[in-house]
């Protein structure tokens, strides 16, 4: 790609900078609430009358039988698809256009896209709305720039990404749709920094654990036996033996912020004794001995540790618990696995993101692994593709907060290093 079609690139992204807005805007407004799963069919609707009109063949794909699959609530999903004039590599950018509850603190209009300060805000915003409005756009600039390509653009917005992608991307890699044979190079425009490419993520293991006991009156507790008791003696052991156990663990990936760099663990819910009443119930609780306590563990492991492993220790720990309580029993439930993934540094897509980004921004760029999972793992793990990472505008610490944004300079650039990107993969 030479010189002259790099400027073209840039200036036909920089023209379209009123234009990545009003996408934004328009893909913010649709409340794509997961869960449930709310408009999924709307913003694929939005997205297919946008990008048949550029010449993409679109196919809508619904995930029947996916998790939460239902007539209410279907899990739709969009693939769109633009042939160049010959053989060549396919690119694929993939988006998640599902968005997590609003929360509360917000001082704008989470659905309103509002733009002030050369931001646009609301829920989704950068996680990820302004990244599927910036490939879009780089895609468009693109074609319209080069229309003489070889192979050919895709572009997908899928489902459920924020809830463990099944009924989105692990679906349609279960379908074939990320076939090496048909896709050779996918971006994900996730938020991790205009100047960033992401390799991969750390794994996760989810986990349910149950202490049990014996239900009794409340003014005889000594005729019971009391689950949430025997689960406070399971978080002590956590503290005295796993948590310091995890600290010391250390990875070699360049997992960001610092922090993730060591083994995690989240304690993500905990539930014992009687359930929640309705908020208009009036009466006090019933005096009961709890005899079921219930924790969700969140485990984030490094790509040196064995999985195994990681689920060895829970059982360990629990088993140290047992030999010190008597009457003690538990039962562990697995909710949820994915494997540690990293692209190599030298895949061609990681030089290739690379070598736009020192061009566009002027410096090279950071090569970074997220702490959290994302789409990456069911390309990886189900569709067998490697040469897949996460590039695209906005912060990930804004992701699922109050008055999250995406700056609309940093949506420009990334389209810039996205259109670039697609020069240097299907030019000659």
């Amino acid at each position: 790609m030479n010189d002259d079609i790099r400027t073209r690139l840039e200036e036909a992204v920089a023209r379209r900078r009123d234009a990545v807005v009003a996408l934004t805007q328009d893909l913010i407004r649709i409340p794509t609430l997961n869960p449930p799963g709310r408009h999924y069919r709307e913003i694929c609707d939005l997205l297919a009358a946008r990008l048949s009109a550029g010449g993409f063949k679109v196919d809508l794909i619904r995930a029947e039988g996916a998790p939460a699959d239902s007539d209410r609530h279907p899990r739709w999903n969009l693939v769109a698809r633009c042939e160049g004039t010959r053989p060549g590599d396919c690119v694929h950018f993939n988006g998640h256009h599902d968005v997590v509850e609003v929360g509360h603190g917000w001082t704008v209009d989470p659905f309103g896209g509002e733009v002030k300060d050369g931001r646009v805000y609301g829920r989704g915003a950068c996680d990820m709305k302004g990244g599927i409005a910036a490939s879009i756009i780089a895609a468009e600039a693109f074609i319209e720039v080069c229309p003489d390509f070889k192979g050919a653009v895709e572009i997908s917005a899928t489902a459920d990404e924020e809830s463990g992608g099944y009924g989105g991307v692990a679906y349609l890699a279960e379908h074939g749709w990320f076939d090496p044979a048909r896709v050779q190079h996918v971006i994900i425009p996730e938020p991790l920094n205009k100047d960033r490419v992401c390799l991969g993520h750390r794994g996760v293991w989810w986990a349910e654990i149950e202490t049990k006991g014996r239900i009794a009156h409340g003014s005889m507790p000594f005729l019971g036996d009391c689950a949430i008791r025997h689960m406070g003696a399971v978080l002590e052991e956590m503290e005295a033996t796993l948590f310091p156990l995890l600290a010391g663990k250390r990875t070699d990936m360049p997992v960001v912020p610092e922090g993730a760099r060591q083994s995690t663990l989240n304690i993500n819910a905990i539930h014992g004794g009687e359930p929640e009443q309705d908020p208009d119930y009036t009466g006090l609780p019933a005096p009961c001995v709890p005899d079921r306590c219930r924790i969700t563990l969140d485990r984030r492991f490094l790509i040196e540790e064995d999985l195994g492993e990681v689920k060895r220790e829970i059982a360990d720990m629990m088993e140290r618990v047992k030999a010190k309580r008597p009457g003690f029993d538990y039962e562990i439930r697995e909710l949820f696995e994915v494997l540690p993934t990293m692209a190599e540094r030298d895949a061609p897509v990681v030089t290739t993101v690379a070598g736009a980004i020192e061009t566009v921004l002027g410096h090279a760029p950071d090569f970074v692994v997220s702490p959290g999972t994302y789409d990456q793992k069911h390309i990886d793990r189900i569709g067998r593709l490697k040469n897949c990472i996460a590039y695209g505008p906005g912060i990930l610490d804004l992701a699922h907060q109050p008055d999250e944004w995406v700056g609309i300079d940093d949506m420009v650039d990334s389209a810039k290093v996205m259109a670039l990107a697609l020069g240097q993969l299907l030019l000659d």
